[in-house]
């Protein structure tokens, strides 16, 4: 066996040396790596918060408005961070301003700025709002520059409509059916009342067979049944919306020596009301013969 022994050569030292100093500069690399991930995550982190603790505006909770004729309407504002800054209303038609913080800043008494201590919302209340009074108003913060939210004021006033009027004529004994429509109401009407001759209509009243549908939504519609049409039931009929102005139609019920060429349109609308239910029940007796047949 041959044994090495004597000092290493200068190359396997300067070999060593060359190892040692790359070991060194790697672990040195990768320290300065992670620090910087360290920095930059720091940095990206301080950012969020800073952008978090600015003011801004909560849009969610700051929506367009639709509101109904001459009922007070509701602009709300929120902001998030608000600090030292304030908050004003302008209204953009007229570029007028409303409101600075609690303070209106306009001669229209109708205008009010609303807002509660440790609230978050800038509310400018408008009461009796007229049609005029629609479009855009700015939210405005007291940044540099200033930052704003524009919110769009619809004025609305509901129609009320009966299908068939001014007129409808209908056979004695068969079914008197009216239909109000009320359109262009953000919220439903909270009753409707049905009016014949100016007195309201009672659905219990001992003649029997009156009664009431009535489905709301975007667009509200009411029924109005009254089955065996005799004279009596003749007259106006007047349909009363809470929110609208009412509609009227003159119903004329014919007795049997009446002659239909004296009313060829009227007969028209009181046939479609009269034979409505017919109609229904041959389209179900079709429908089941076919199913039925082999």
């Amino acid at each position: 066996m041959t044994s090495f022994t004597g000092r290493p050569s200068v190359a396997t030292a300067s070999l060593l040396v060359v190892v040692l100093f790359a070991i060194l500069d790697s672990g040195n690399t990768l320290q300065r790596d992670a620090s910087k991930h360290k920095d930059g995550s720091t940095n990206s982190a301080n950012a969020l918060d800073a952008s978090r603790l600015l003011p801004h505006f909560d849009k969610a909770a700051s929506k367009n408005v639709t509101s109904l004729l001459g009922k007070t309407a509701y602009l709300n504002c929120k902001v998030k961070n608000l600090g030292n800054k304030t908050v004003s209303w302008v209204r953009h038609r007229d570029i007028h301003l409303l409101t600075v913080g609690r303070y209106t800043y306009t001669s229209d008494q109708r205008f009010r700025a609303i807002h509660h201590p440790h609230s978050d919302e800038w509310t400018l209340q408008i009461k009796y709002p007229q049609h005029r009074d629609s479009g855009v108003y700015e939210c405005q913060i007291s940044t540099t520059p200033h930052m704003s939210h524009f919110i769009h004021l619809n004025v609305v006033e509901p129609t009320t409509d009966i299908i068939g009027s001014p007129d409808l004529y209908i056979d004695r004994g068969s079914t008197i059916n009216l239909t109000c429509v009320v359109l262009y109401s953000p919220e439903p009407p909270a009753y409707i009342f049905w009016n014949h001759n100016d007195a309201i209509i009672s659905y219990d009243s001992t003649r029997g067979g009156v009664s009431v549908i009535t489905e709301k939504g975007e667009t509200t519609t009411s029924f109005l049944l009254i089955q065996r049409a005799k004279s009596s039931d003749s007259g106006k009929y007047t349909c009363n919306p809470s929110n609208a102005q009412p509609k009227s139609i003159m119903v004329h019920v014919l007795n049997g020596e009446d002659s239909p060429r004296e009313f060829p349109a009227a007969m028209q609308h009181g046939g479609q009301a009269h034979h409505r239910s017919s109609r229904l029940y041959c389209l179900i007796f079709c429908v089941c013969l076919l199913l039925l047949s082999p």
